[in-house]
């Protein structure tokens, strides 16, 4: 590997074989069916947040950084929270919400926004590397596999070439089959320090938004890596010693294809929890009941009075009776978490809690 060159995009290769067309449409169906039917939801932040919270964990995992639902959300709620690996989790759910808000209002993806969303992960500031040193290290062996590009100058070339490839489309190329190539490219840059596995799945649910294959960032591949993992590390590897793009490119397709369809169930879900939650507290508490309380409560998994005042601009003392009778009718469980009386709302965890069991 020590005569590699990484060259800008695109690649030379004819990318677009027969295999990956058969699988392409396979994967775009299955994509069109999720995007398709998270249209119905009415608000579209409640799966946002339902479904980044297990992308979060399990992202984090593939760099062992592990934590539980009930860690990660205590980190949420209180930024003092001690648990290491429950503050870095929670800062990647951070990182991946401020760069879909940036492309919502940009409408592009900068070199700038990538170093924002490395820089919420790491929560330092150390940039892009400047410094040569760094090689990728089979973690059994200890044998160096690739060293990615050392010279800064070289390292922001390319990723100016890298996003001038993922905002204009002046090629031919689908853009699933684009979004392996992307992926395949930032993690051979390795344009930082640490977090470059992290924030390169960021870029890829970011990509699809951003080309209109999905309405939000609901679809994550982090969960498919784990379960092949280290099928991803070998070949991203022959794509640089083999040129062995159809085979990487499948495994990104399949991978968009399984995790399309695992969505669409938790997605499914979320939908009949929230429409029976919905149901139940209209029949059980009718005076207080609406819509949109209801979405304020699947809006995350946690609430506070702070929370339902503002919401539905109320007084603070109407919001403190509204949740209250909620846990008296057992819709809602507080505590209180630092200086915080938060309330939780348990059925919805409950769903997204089993969606990332049935996952391993």
């Amino acid at each position: 590997m020590t005569n590699f060159k990484l060259n800008p995009l695109p690649p030379t290769t004819k990318i677009e074989t027969i295999c990956v067309l058969k699988q392409l449409a396979i994967s775009h169906k299955a994509l069109a069916e999720l995007n398709g039917y998270a249209k119905i939801i009415p608000n579209k932040n409640i799966l946002i947040n339902a479904v980044t919270i297990n992308e979060a964990k399990d992202s984090s995992e593939i760099e062992n950084i592990v934590t539980t639902h009930d860690e990660l959300y205590r980190a949420i709620v209180q930024k003092s929270y001690k648990n290491v690996e429950a503050k870095e989790v929670s800062n990647y759910r951070a990182a991946l919400w401020s760069g879909y808000k940036f492309i919502e209002k940009n409408g592009i993806l900068t070199v700038n926004s990538i170093i924002e969303i490395q820089k919420t992960i790491e929560n330092n500031d150390d940039g892009m590397r400047k410094l040569p040193g760094t090689t990728l290290i089979n973690e059994f062996t200890g044998e160096v596999v690739y060293t990615p590009p050392s010279s800064g100058t070289e390292i922001i070339e390319l990723m100016d070439n890298l996003v001038s490839y993922i905002n204009e489309d002046q090629d031919s190329i689908d853009k699933l089959i684009k979004l392996a190539v992307i992926h395949y490219q930032f993690e051979s840059i390795h344009p930082f320090y640490d977090g470059n596995g992290r924030t390169g799945r960021i870029i890829n649910i970011l990509y699809l938004v951003l080309k209109e294959l999905l309405d939000s960032p609901i679809l994550y591949l982090s969960k498919y890596i784990i379960k092949n993992k280290s099928l991803y590390y070998k070949l991203l590897q022959e794509v640089r010693t083999k040129n062995n793009w159809e085979e990487w490119i499948l495994y990104i397709l399949k991978g968009i294809e399984e995790t399309s369809i695992d969505t669409l169930l938790i997605v499914k879900k979320i939908n009949e929890e929230f429409t029976e939650y919905s149901d139940d507290v209209k029949k059980t508490l009718p005076k207080i009941y609406s819509k949109e309380l209801i979405e304020l409560l699947f809006f995350e998994f946690y609430t506070k009075i702070t929370y339902i005042e503002k919401g539905l601009m109320i007084s603070r003392k109407t919001a403190s009776t509204y949740l209250n009778k909620l846990e008296d009718n057992g819709f809602l469980i507080s505590e209180r978490i630092g200086k915080e009386r938060i309330f939780l709302n348990q059925r919805l965890l409950s769903v997204v809690k089993t969606a990332a069991l049935r996952s391993k």
